[in-house]
């Protein structure tokens, strides 16, 4: 089980594949860990609507798959100040510790903002970005202070001298601001990066959310029909091919 080891953080990922690389932030809002892109889920009993691309795309690319920090296997502090730059942090530290410079980023859910923080912190090392079911802020403020909630709960019960106010002060960090909450409307606008947007369609990931991206971004692509089982093969095809078009 490869564990990268940080200063106050220990990240749980795995390697799949060969050939530029690409890195996955999970599904699963602040509980996104890599077993969120394949397998069962009692709200899926049928099988995830999305692809799983640690097998989907390691034909072609080297994918690096993670857990992020206390989610799944990684442990992490909690610091007050701590927000999208913190995982962000994580994120550039693993690919570094792996050797990769520059790389595509594909996200489920909450990996959408990952995505757009990634862009904004170091557009340079991000070829492309793959944005699938990306959350917001849209009529949902009780989903995200559920989200919190349930962090607070994980993280309080390994570690008791992390503080209520502590947790308070990360959830502002993370779900404080509207839109994507990691970036705002003029980045969006503004950015130059290749974008492909499977949009979102239900409270978590809203299809308002999707359509503002869409309105804003002006380099993107967009696959409105992507969802398993009908449009799986599809969906593995398209996203091939924009990785392709933008790969180094």
């Amino acid at each position: 089980m490869p564990m990268f080891k940080r200063a106050d953080a220990e990240i749980h990922y795995e390697v799949h594949g060969k050939g530029f690389p690409i890195l996955l932030y999970a599904p699963g809002g602040l509980k996104s860990e890599m077993n969120m892109w394949g397998g069962y889920s009692p709200n899926y009993p049928n099988g995830f609507p999305w692809m799983d691309p640690r097998t989907a795309l390691a034909d072609k690319y080297t994918v690096v798959a993670m857990d992020q920090r206390n989610a799944g296997k990684s442990i992490a502090d909690v610091k007050p100040d701590h927000g999208w730059h913190t995982f962000a942090g994580d994120h550039f530290a693993l690919m570094d510790h792996l050797d990769f410079g520059k790389f595509h980023v594909m996200g489920g859910c909450i990996g959408g903002s990952y995505c757009f923080e990634a862009i904004e912190q170091h557009p340079d090392r991000i070829a492309s970005a793959v944005l699938q079911n990306p959350i917001g802020l849209w009529e949902n403020r009780d989903t995200w202070d559920a989200a919190v909630a349930g962090y607070e709960e994980t993280v309080c019960a390994r570690d008791p001298s992390i503080t209520k106010e502590t947790i308070q002060s990360f959830g502002r960090n993370m779900f404080g601001p509207d839109f994507v909450f990691s970036v705002t409307r003029d980045f969006v606008k503004a950015c130059k990066t290749p974008l492909f947007l499977q949009p979102g369609t239900d409270k978590p990931h809203p299809a308002h959310t999707s359509d503002e991206i869409i309105a804003l971004a002006p380099n993107l692509e967009v696959q409105k029909e992507w969802r398993a089982p009908a449009h799986l093969h599809e969906s593995i095809q398209r996203v091939h091919a924009f990785l392709a078009r933008h790969t180094p």
